[in-house]
């Protein structure tokens, strides 16, 4: 590989302009060349080139992976059998495997793992430049058996060691509850399976039961394929594009409201956080662009698109993100996220880490979980839907109790 990179540098260098890509690619075999003969020692000249690949995806997509031919045909074995898991949403962040978040009330969820982890080590191998399906895989296994993992956390400078036992994933359920002045609340923290059937079926009921207005909370909803969020916004939405997919070699396909297809009418407020991930972005965005709803909440994640499995000659693969899923107003929603019209940061639980243990600390008397009209977003998004003054998300006022979360704050960081 090493060998006809340089060829191909040094012809293109020395017969064709340097401009586009050609210049790039010249500058990378030099770049390899002078590693090779100028390191202090002799580098691991496959280290060097795997390094590079996985830096060269991870730029254009943080779910990218590149896998050897080895590692390519276990993925595709391991795709077609069922096994347990820790419950992990997972993206590239800095060359290390970041979490987007941990599945309500899965093994990693109930070690307190959240969005902007980074997992440094998975059984004791590092996560650098390691292939994100691959590190999927090393999640994965028998239900009761355990995995070891080191993660970097925000609040702790060191890495901490955990061991999760992996189990059977429940996505968890809709939820709904009746809030004090008739305005109906949904909670669904996934998309997957069903969810979406529910999500209407909740809209319904609470309307049926009298509620005037909605809160659809879709915050730490990361599970659940884009095209469960066109079937959520479609409840909500009776015409109208509600996205659309669309790549250098995919042509352009929108996602239209059919009417037939809308549940509910009533005034609608949406919660998302940095948690809020794929399908959930997708209802959102197209709710918030279409003016049929508020979105009140943090920044998502951004992780819309649509990838599969590039093939090499050499039998190795690239898992690619082909095309991405646009908003209405044409923002790439894996590159932007979705911004709220209305910021308003949560108060998140800590939960601390033994360190000699690697488990949760355990307070004696755990404390019981705040009212729903005690949570500062819920708040929020009700004084919304009761007329409360809306300022631009671009002003400077923009944030509500906390000030503007920048643009990294949603990623992992070391």
């Amino acid at each position: 590989m090493l060998a006809l990179l340089l060829l191909v540098g040094s012809v293109m260098g020395g017969s064709t302009p340097q401009e586009g890509p050609y210049k790039h690619l010249a500058v990378f075999t030099e770049v390899l060349s002078r590693i090779k003969s100028e390191y202090v020692e002799e580098p691991d000249m496959k280290s060097v080139t795997l390094g590079a690949l996985n830096g060269l995806l991870e730029a254009v997509d943080p779910c990218a992976s590149y896998l050897s031919a080895e590692q390519y045909k276990a993925y595709l074995k391991d795709q077609q059998a069922t096994k347990a898991d820790v419950g992990l949403v997972l993206a590239r962040r800095y060359g290390y495997v970041g979490i987007v978040d941990a599945i309500a009330g899965s093994p990693a969820a109930k070690a307190g793992l959240t969005t902007g982890d980074v997992l440094e080590a998975i059984q004791g191998v590092s996560t650098r430049d390691m292939p994100l399906a691959y590190a999927e895989q090393l999640l994965r296994g028998d239900a009761g058996s355990s995995v070891e993992i080191s993660v970097l956390r925000v609040r702790k400078p060191e890495p901490q060691k955990i061991t999760l036992v992996r189990a059977k994933l429940e996505y968890p359920a809709v939820t709904t509850k009746m809030l004090n002045g008739q305005i109906g609340y949904i909670e669904a923290e996934s998309l997957a399976g069903t969810r979406q059937v529910e999500i209407a079926q909740a809209a319904k009921a609470l309307e049926q039961q009298g509620a005037k207005k909605l809160i659809l909370d879709l915050r730490h909803d990361a599970t659940g394929t884009p095209e469960n969020g066109v079937a959520v916004a479609n409840a909500f939405m009776d015409k109208g594009l509600i996205t659309y997919l669309q790549g250098q070699k995919f042509p352009r396909k929108n996602f239209e409201a059919d009417p037939a297809k809308t549940i509910s009418r009533l005034p609608l407020a949406v919660l998302t956080n940095r948690g809020t991930a794929g399908g959930a972005e997708v209802a959102a965005a197209a709710l918030l662009d279409s003016k049929r709803a508020q979105v009140i909440g943090e920044r998502t994640y951004g992780y819309a698109a649509f990838r599969r499995a590039v093939t090499v000659d050499d039998g190795s693969a690239i898992i690619l993100a082909v095309a991405k899923y646009y908003s209405p107003s044409g923002k790439a929603i894996q590159d932007t996220g979705v911004v709220p019209s209305v910021l308003s940061v949560e108060t998140e639980p800590y939960v601390d880490l033994d360190e000699e243990e690697g488990v949760p600390d355990k307070p004696e008397k755990p404390e019981p979980a705040k009212p729903t009209e005690e949570d500062p977003v819920v708040k929020r998004a009700i004084e919304v839907l009761n007329g409360s003054p809306v300022q631009s998300a671009t002003g400077p006022a923009r944030t509500e109790g906390s000030p503007a979360m920048p643009d990294s704050f949603h990623k992992p960081r070391l």
